[in-house]
């Protein structure tokens, strides 16, 4: 099976300090890039210092221990490196909409690097087997690739069981017949196309990956949390800068950060130009 491209794509993977992706820290990465043009896919990984501690429940998990990590570099060390190697391409992995990557949109941001998501599509594996089979990556890769994943919980390892998986379920569901139910056509298969598989594993309605924003069925950004939950975000935050201070000086993620900025800022010209 081979991946029907019109952008090239990384699939990537971490282990992290903890699973909070603004507090938290990446210890371990891993990616492999494939190619529109059919070139052999490249693969990157590294461990990283993570300057901070690593809890009890991740060691347990991933099993690696400051001691291992003692003499890596930071990330400001390896950042360039992983921004020149993602490029353009789209980003895919496993639980990566909501877990790999905000945490590494957050560790780019505080190093100065802004990872532009705007057209980049995201295809999230775990979304498809959730649709199709819910389950865990572990039991993804014994269902689709009836075998067993040898060192679980490497990033490297991980990130090429979810290459793996997400062929085999391109193997089992493509060109399944459509269901037709009184009247009404619903696609019952996935394609080999990544605009479909982004579409498909996308929550189009969330603005950022910790889901703090979103779009309301009228197609404006409102809130998602909160005393303003539902309400607009341009509107409120250009009439409540206390509110808009707070949101910037609080532990939200760079990409809410940003949305914020931009919307107030949007509003505030469209303002004075109704003047």
């Amino acid at each position: 099976m081979e991946f029907n491209l019109d952008r090239d794509i990384v699939f990537f993977d971490i282990e992290s300090t903890g699973l909070n992706v603004i507090r938290d820290r990446i210890l371990q990465i891993a990616l492999i890039k494939y190619f529109k043009n059919g070139k052999e896919p490249e693969e990157l990984e590294m461990l990283i210092n993570p300057g901070i501690p690593i809890s009890e429940e991740a060691m347990e998990v991933h099993g690696i221990t400051p001691d291992k990590l003692r003499n890596k570099p930071v990330f400001s060390q390896v950042a360039q490196k992983l921004y020149e190697f993602i490029g353009n391409a789209d980003l895919g992995g496993y639980n990566s909409n909501r877990f790999d990557i905000p945490m590494l949109i957050e560790e780019f941001h505080r190093v100065g690097i802004q990872l532009d998501m705007t057209g980049r599509r995201t295809i999230d594996v775990q979304r498809i087997f959730y649709k199709m089979e819910p389950r865990t990556l572990a039991a993804a890769y014994k269902f689709y690739c009836d075998q067993e994943i040898i060192n679980a919980h490497d990033a490297l390892s991980d990130v090429k069981a979810t290459v793996d998986v997400l062929k085999g379920q391109l193997d089992r569901y493509t060109d399944m017949p459509d269901k037709i139910v009184e009247g009404e056509t619903l696609v019952q298969g996935i394609k080999n196309d990544m605009r479909f598989l982004h579409e498909f594993t996308t929550d189009s309605r969330m603005i950022d990956g910790t889901q703090r924003l979103k779009y309301n069925k009228n197609g404006i950004i409102v809130f998602n949390f909160g005393k303003y939950a539902e309400k607009p975000v341009a509107e409120t935050l250009f009439k409540d800068r206390q509110y808009f201070n707070w949101m910037l000086n609080m532990e939200f993620s760079a990409q809410v950060k940003q949305k914020i900025k931009e919307l107030v800022k949007e509003y505030e010209q469209r303002t004075k130009d109704n003047f």
